[in-house]
């Protein structure tokens, strides 16, 4: 079953566009790797709204998400998730920034507290995904290239958000309304310090923004 997640009013950390194309440590898109993968993009793209959801997709669907196929790496930085082909939902809005800002696309990062497993009980993490903003429609919009899964569908989509988790207010869930420029450093540092993938998701990260 689709899930669909009810539009916020996004609020821009800077109302500069130039802002959302920087390249960081993280967002490293003149890397190689990031530039083959872009160029190929390209060209199966037919124009920008077109390039903005292959790359989302290829995201999405050919990077794993670490914790669904088990696996202990961790990854960070965009190059580093497409080398493996794999990150968690951190790693992975790393590398769609990446490739959306080597293309000249504006795109910034998204936060969710999400309960870490069903129940409050369980504990809560902080769930990344991105912003994008569309130049034909002045619009910007939320993208969650976490991958999908049973329970998990997330999808392209401008008029009406389809990410991969509703929020549940009542179990203390939140939805940040905030498209920063970076990727806020509690999650880096959760990546940068953590060398087992699998205890990091259980134990490591960040609770809260």
């Amino acid at each position: 079953m689709k899930k669909e997640v009810k539009a916020i009013k996004l609020l821009c950390e800077s109302d500069n566009l130039d802002d959302y194309l920087t390249e960081t440590a993280e967002v490293n898109y003149n890397h190689p790797l990031i530039v083959a993968l872009f160029s190929s993009l390209v060209r199966s793209s037919n124009d920008p709204i077109g390039f903005v959801k292959n790359s989302y997709e290829y995201v999405r669907d050919e990077i794993n998400h670490s914790w669904d196929i088990q696996s202990s790496r961790v990854t960070c930085t965009a190059s580093e998730t497409l080398l493996y082909q794999e990150g968690i939902c951190y790693a992975k809005a790393n590398l769609l920034s990446a490739l959306l800002r080597k293309a000249g696309i504006p795109a910034g990062f998204c936060y969710q507290r999400l309960t870490l497993g069903d129940t409050p009980e369980s504990g809560y993490c902080i769930h990344a995904l991105n912003g994008v903003y569309i130049a034909k429609y002045d619009q910007w919009i939320r993208l969650d290239a976490r991958g999908n899964k049973k329970g998990v569908h997330a999808e392209f989509s401008i008029d009406t958000e389809k990410l991969a988790f509703p929020i549940r207010p009542e179990y203390g869930e939140v939805d940040y309304p905030y498209i920063f420029r970076r990727p806020n450093h509690k999650t880096i540092e959760a990546l940068r310090q953590n060398t087992d993938c699998k205890t990091m998701y259980l134990h490591s990260l960040p609770s809260q923004l």
